[in-house]
């Protein structure tokens, strides 16, 4: 069974935020429909993203990293948000695996924003449906775009290639090799939900520390920074509880 899916390379983001801008923009005309931006000059700004980008510090100077977290749909395998709809407005696509939302059928009722561990559903309070990352499945079966673009706006975007889009159930494609040869990894996997976007980890070398000099941090010395899975392990970032934040 064919699953698309993204797989993003943590390594190489640099937080720009194209990919957020060229997703709000693509989905706010295409068929998903206008995206509300309810109060967004205001203190309180508020609108619906099917894409974000959040960016945090990690560790203490001179040992300090920037690291940009892009969260959107998973398209889970076994997405929770399924099976929950009252009305059969959310579904999985045979075809793709994609996860999609059938507006004429949302009521808005949440509970797939509910039953969701990743937090990737959003309510539009202008429509009063539930939204969410589709892929670009408009784009991606548009037979009048050309073969190059016929990938989510956000791959296509992103100026260092930080996301690559496939079928990660054929082991020969660009994104499943990836993941193999870079030991690609599922967000939050304890939740059972099979998520089909990946991330690459982070590289972290000598000088990522920033500080600019061997000596105060270590590199001259062969010391070598903490990776970020072993941040993780330390507690001192709480992945899976940013990932669940708006």
């Amino acid at each position: 069974m064919t699953q698309m899916a993204l797989v993003i390379d943590l390594n190489v983001c640099v937080g720009c935020h194209a990919c957020v801008t060229s997703c709000k923009e693509w989905n706010t005309s295409g068929e998903a429909g206008s995206l509300a931006d309810v109060h967004p000059y205001e203190d309180d700004p508020s609108g619906t993203f099917f894409n974000r980008v959040q960016t945090y510090e990690a560790g203490v100077f001179p040992m300090t990293d920037t690291i940009h977290f892009p969260k959107s749909c998973l398209h889970c395998e076994d997405p929770p948000c399924v099976p929950v709809c009252p009305t059969g407005a959310s579904y999985k696509r045979k075809s793709d695996g994609i996860v999609l939302v059938d507006y004429d059928k949302c009521i808005g009722c949440k509970y797939c924003a509910w039953a969701c561990p990743y937090g990737a559903r959003e309510l539009d309070e202008g429509r009063k449906e539930m939204t969410k990352c589709t892929l670009c499945a408009d784009r991606i079966d548009n037979e009048a775009l050309p073969e190059r673009d016929r990938k989510p706006a956000c791959v296509l975007a992103c100026p260092t290639s930080a996301r690559l889009f496939g079928d990660i159930h054929d082991p020969q494609s660009e994104v499943s090799r990836a993941i193999s040869e870079r030991g690609g990894y599922q967000l939050m996997p304890e939740w059972d939900t099979k998520p089909s976007n990946h991330y690459l980890p982070r590289v972290t070398t000598a000088s990522s520390c920033g500080c600019g000099s061997g000596s105060a941090c270590g590199a001259a010395s062969g010391a070598q920074p903490a990776s970020l899975e072993a941040k993780l392990e330390r507690g001192e970032i709480a992945l899976a509880a940013l990932a669940v934040q708006r």
